[in-house]
């Protein structure tokens, strides 16, 4: 494990500068463009009458994601899996946090047999983008069921608190939140963390890559975690005020 510097002049505790911009895609029933520093991610929406053969006639609904980076949304250009017939294991594995942290975060019931399929379109890459797609996934899919509450209102909240997702490490002892590229690359501890406005945990995602952390360590990373989340949820709010209608 090597200290990190942070290139931007961040505190450790700091987040990057984002921005939540909503229906970006006009045609879309939710969509929400995320920049987080450098990391640029669009979610789009698509809302659709019916659900998988193993959710039908259970009367609730669905939610799932789909995941993609763009050819140069690194710093050199990566071929598009559709050309090569079959999807990374990576992109498999972040699609299904997407999908399965979003689920978590609704009240699938209340939604009825109606399923929200969510596509997550990397622009451009420093880091952080499961995350990012996670935050802006939760922003676009309130979006839609606000579409489907004016037309035919919910008879329950379909949401059950606001949503986001951050970055953590830990590096020689020191813990850094929101890590773009450069630091992830170099970080000891590297962690997702998927919160509600209230602290409740749905996903963490934790690896040592380079050296183990304990008990206490683990606590300490949380520690930092909950005020970027709630910096991002302040955000959520500024950004679709009218989603709290759908809380509860």
């Amino acid at each position: 494990m090597v200290a990190i510097q942070r290139r931007d002049g961040r505190s450790n505790d700091a987040i990057r500068p984002v921005e939540l911009q909503m229906g970006f895609n006009e045609w879309a029933e939710g969509s929400c463009l995320i920049t987080a520093g450098h990391t640029r991610v669009l979610v789009t929406a698509t809302v659709e009458d019916r659900v998988p053969p193993f959710v039908r006639g259970t009367g609730q609904g669905w939610i799932s994601a789909e995941y993609g980076m763009l050819p140069r949304a690194t710093n050199d250009r990566t071929f598009r899996e559709a050309t090569r017939g079959k999807q990374q294991g990576r992109t498999v594995e972040i699609q299904r946090l997407i999908g399965r942290s979003l689920r978590a975060a609704v009240n699938l019931k209340a939604m009825g047999e109606k399923s929200i399929l969510l596509d997550c379109d990397v622009i451009q890459a420093d880091g952080g983008t499961r995350t990012a797609a996670i935050t802006a996934g939760f922003m676009a899919l309130t979006q839609a069921l606000l579409k489907i509450h004016k037309a035919t209102p919910f008879t329950g909240k379909p949401l059950k608190d606001w949503t986001a997702a951050i970055s953590v490490g830990l590096s020689m002892g020191e813990v850094y939140l929101d890590l773009d590229y450069h630091e992830d690359v170099q970080i000891g501890v590297d962690m997702n963390v998927v919160m509600t406005s209230q602290h409740q945990l749905i996903e963490i995602q934790g690896t040592a890559e380079h050296g183990l952390f304990s008990r206490q360590q683990l606590d300490l990373l949380l520690d930092f975690v909950e005020p970027g989340i709630d910096e991002l949820v302040a955000l959520e709010r500024q950004a679709l005020p009218e989603g709290a209608l759908l809380i509860g």
